[in-house]
């Protein structure tokens, strides 16, 4: 509502201004308020709107001059060139706003035409499962962040990852990529989900490493990635699940929601040194039409207005018999809402589905 009402100001101080002249002394002059009409109008109208605002406020100010017979006044005319010297700054300025959200808009494009081609596309059926995902770019600024999700058919059943490299740039985009890379390549033949969490600590181990440790830098920001990995066998109606320093995912089950908290924990990618006693899986009855929502912290942090965060079990709880897609959908459209159209961060979030017929 309030969005709608703005591009009325401009209107709104133009007759505050011809209402001051009109109904006080003759010796108050309305031009604060014209000039302050032109300004806003360069920030919140189109060209057409702003030229407009200012043949407006020139042309009250020379009616209101008329009817006090002050034409003559050498005062007046100073008054009247300041204005339309604003006016032209208003259009100026106008189209230098217009010239930088365009540009912000295809850099916006570049980026997350870049973030998806490191994603990749996820099949909409491996095996026994069915799968959907959602990527959204944070809407307050324009750079690469570091999400990132994959899924792949392997004989040990569907792999699932979903991670979180810390910071944004290229250099998150880089190290996001890289995890990606050795999750592909190591899917298939780490004989369990340790080993393939053990290779990916190795990975993103000696990709940190190429990069200098400088405090409060952003290198040293991509130096960790939060990650969740999830297996699917084909022969057991069950899913196993190992948490590198990620939110938990959901399991939608028969109208409940439940949040899969692991047993122990481990940390982030990076910081295998702190995993004293190994990696540890968790097991939960994953039954055909059961749903494994996974997702990263931009989801469960985007906040509303009062600051409170999104409350993602509590939405999800209404759309778990949906599709996986007919899911993600509702929770787009949620988050924006929830958001008033404004992302503080990016948000990743895969769903899969067993289908019937183990």
């Amino acid at each position: 509502m309030r969005g709608r009402l703005l591009p009325l100001l401009p209107t709104l101080l133009l007759l505050i201004g011809l209402l001051i002249g009109l109904f006080t002394p003759r010796a108050v002059r309305p031009d604060a308020f014209l000039a302050t009409a032109m300004i806003s109008g360069a920030a919140l109208l189109p060209l057409w709107a702003t030229v407009l605002t200012g043949v407006g406020a020139c042309g009250i100010f020379l009616g209101l001059m008329a009817d006090f017979d002050a034409l003559r006044d050498a005062t007046a005319y100073s008054e009247l060139a300041t204005l339309v010297a604003i006016a032209a700054f208003a259009v100026f300025f106008n189209r230098l706003l217009d010239r930088r959200a365009h540009q912000l808009v295809q850099v916006r494009s570049v980026a997350e035409t870049a973030q998806l081609a490191v994603l990749h596309p996820i099949p909409r059926h491996l095996g026994h499962v069915t799968l959907e995902s959602l990527y959204l770019a944070a809407a307050a600024e324009a750079r690469i962040g570091g999400d990132l999700y994959e899924a792949i058919r392997t004989p040990h059943g569907v792999r699932l990852l979903i991670g979180d490299v810390r910071g944004k740039g290229l250099l998150a985009m880089q190290a996001a990529a890289m995890l990606l890379s050795a999750f592909r390549e190591n899917a298939h033949d780490a004989p369990d989900l340790p080993h393939l969490a053990c290779r990916l600590e190795t990975s993103v181990s000696r990709n940190a490493a190429k990069y200098p440790e400088v405090p409060g830098s952003e290198v040293v920001a991509e130096r960790f990635a939060t990650a969740l990995l999830a297996e699917i066998p084909d022969d057991e109606p069950v899913v196993r699940t190992l948490t590198c320093g990620h939110p938990p995912p959901l399991l939608l089950h028969r109208g409940e929601v439940r949040e899969l908290q692991p047993a122990a924990p481990s940390p982030p990618l990076n910081l295998g040194d702190l995993v004293s006693d190994g990696y540890h899986v968790d097991l939960t009855p994953f039954h055909p039409g059961d749903q494994l929502l996974l997702y990263t912290d931009g989801v469960t942090e985007t906040r509303d207005r009062s600051g409170t965060f999104y409350p993602l079990a509590e939405r999800v709880r209404s759309w778990g018999g949906e599709a996986p897609h007919q899911l993600l959908d509702h929770l787009h459209r949620d988050l924006i809402a929830y958001s008033g159209g404004a992302l503080d961060d990016d948000i990743a979030a895969l769903v899969a589905r067993r289908r019937p017929g183990l």
